[in-house]
């Protein structure tokens, strides 16, 4: 059950939930105790992620042999851990669990390179980027690549349209309105990124999902980061630049 109190526990009580938690998703197979761990550490903060259990808990479980749970961990702590770098817009948190954080991304790399699950694996690259800290919109940038669509406003100065940008077996488009809503929706095709020419993060994505044999994500990501056109204003866009855009 969870914990909606807002009254803070005594350190106690506070150190049972979080331990019997921790203990129940070690071997939770019907996902509930994960649930209430994103609720009470998360979502409305019952839980304090300053607690020592926590991420070495999360580094233990993450190291273990069981896929979904070590995945579980990771995505749990990379989050909690951008969380706290917005919320109070320091490192301290990151800092004070820095062994834990880099066993962690240990753990998430190993993941990585025998994840054959497409969106599993591309919940991993978001729990790297997130553990390492470089960027603060992995979630909207993997988020859109697992569901093969993002929802953007575009970047006209007068925001001239609401934009659905189609990355998948759908096709690759742009679309000012809702395309699932109507055949006669207006589309423009999306035009990717040439891997040569690909630079930083979109660079080391796509050299990673290449070699770990995801050529699809390595596909996905070159629309990504290439270019789209609003049919409304026509005006040519940089798909992630306005991810980012949205996402802040």
């Amino acid at each position: 059950m969870t914990t909606s109190s807002s009254v803070p526990r005594a350190d106690g009580a506070d150190t049972d939930r979080l331990k019997a938690l921790l203990e129940q998703a070690a071997t939770d197979r019907d996902g509930q105790a994960w649930s209430d761990l994103w609720t009470e550490l998360y979502h409305n903060g019952s839980l304090d992620v300053a607690h020592p259990l926590l991420f070495h808990t999360l580094a233990d479980l993450a190291e273990a042999d069981k896929a979904g749970t070590a995945a579980s961990a990771l995505h749990l702590a990379g989050a909690l851990l951008v969380q706290a770098d917005q919320r109070h817009e320091t490192r301290n948190l990151r800092h004070q669990y820095a062994p834990e954080a880099a066993r962690l991304l240990g753990a998430a790399n190993r993941w990585r390179q025998v994840t054959a699950d497409r969106n599993d694996y591309c919940h991993l690259v978001e729990a790297i980027l997130n553990l390492e800290g470089d960027i603060h919109w992995a979630e909207s940038l993997v988020r859109g690549v697992v569901s093969e669509e993002y929802e953007l406003e575009c970047p006209d100065p007068e925001g001239c349209a609401s934009l659905w940008v189609i990355l998948g077996e759908r096709g690759y488009f742009c679309a000012a309105e809702d395309y699932a809503l109507s055949d006669d929706v207006e589309t423009f095709p999306l035009h990717p990124a040439d891997p040569r020419a690909l630079e930083g993060l979109g660079r080391r994505l796509y050299d990673l999902a290449l070699s770990d044999g995801h050529e699809e994500v390595a596909r996905a990501l070159t629309y990504a980061f290439g270019e789209a056109t609003c049919p409304e204003c026509e005006r040519r866009f940089s798909v992630v630049e306005q991810v980012a855009a949205c996402s802040t």
